[in-house]
């Protein structure tokens, strides 16, 4: 596969997709979207690839949001089509049946931050910055902001957020539950390679489950979504791979997982 905003990589059971336009801070226009969306889905139906990563390239910035030269031209109408027309990947993330990291390497501010926040974890190097600045370009978040901070780090602290458009430290963003992680940059690609190696020791087919489970958790009344754990905790009885685990288990050795 061939792209032009993005470096896309398979290697070990890990597809690496790498936001590749640094001297506009990988800035995110219509193709680098697309081609994202291109990559994911290829990752997503690949049995061999185990876990997503997302980075941006160079070492300022992971994302710094929609790129502003194109807002000049756009219009309701034609905002309204495109978001209508095409899969974006801060949906698309979600549905994904495998762990997604963010592993962010600078700004992640605007489309930035909410392609970080639509990842499963998040890794962020100790110079990274995370806000939702578009009320000072004249709009509000439009890839999920409004929706998804809320979520993760409370209303009121969204809404400081998102009304004054002010980003936050790695630190910050650590204590108020938007990251996972905050290491030295010398030190992110070290402690994503071990969060991996620990992801990729777990069974696919049950990491699939998992991830449907705690998406159930963010959208539906609590009663239904503890029924639809019940429902994929039963089905989990059905996969080799649980045998295998409780197997495994009980002669004290590593399983052996398979995926079905």
């Amino acid at each position: 596969m061939q792209f032009e905003t993005i470096i896309y990589e398979k290697k070990d059971n890990v597809a690496w997709i790498t936001l590749n336009r640094p001297e506009k801070y990988n800035a995110q226009n219509q193709t680098l979207r697309s081609e994202v969306v291109a990559a994911l889905d290829d990752a997503k139906d690949d049995d061999e690839v185990r876990v997503i990563v997302l980075t941006g390239a160079g070492d300022k910035a992971f994302s710094a949001g929609a790129d502003i030269s194109n807002f000049v031209d756009w219009t309701t109408i034609s905002v309204i089509t495109t978001n209508k027309g095409a899969k974006r990947p801060y949906n698309f993330i979600r549905e994904i049946p495998k762990p997604v990291i963010a592993m962010v390497n600078g700004m992640a501010l605007g489309g930035g931050c909410e392609l970080a926040m639509s990842c499963d974890i998040i890794i962020a190097s100790d110079n990274a910055r995370f806000g939702q600045p578009e009320i000072s370009v004249g709009v509000i978040p439009g890839g999920t902001g409004t929706q998804i901070l809320p979520r993760l780090v409370g209303e009121k602290k969204a809404r400081e957020m998102i009304f004054t458009g002010d980003p936050i430290s790695a630190e910050e963003a650590l204590r108020i539950g938007l990251v996972n992680k905050v290491v030295p940059p010398d030190k992110l690609r070290e402690t994503v390679d071990e969060l991996i190696k620990k992801l990729k020791s777990k069974s696919p087919a049950i990491l699939k489950f998992a991830k449907l489970a705690v998406n159930k958790s963010l959208d539906t009344p609590l009663s239904i979504g503890i029924e639809c754990e019940a429902d994929l905790f039963a089905m989990c009885f059905g996969t080799q791979d649980q045998k295998e685990g409780a197997k495994a288990f009980l002669e004290k050795r590593p399983p052996n997982y398979t995926g079905k």
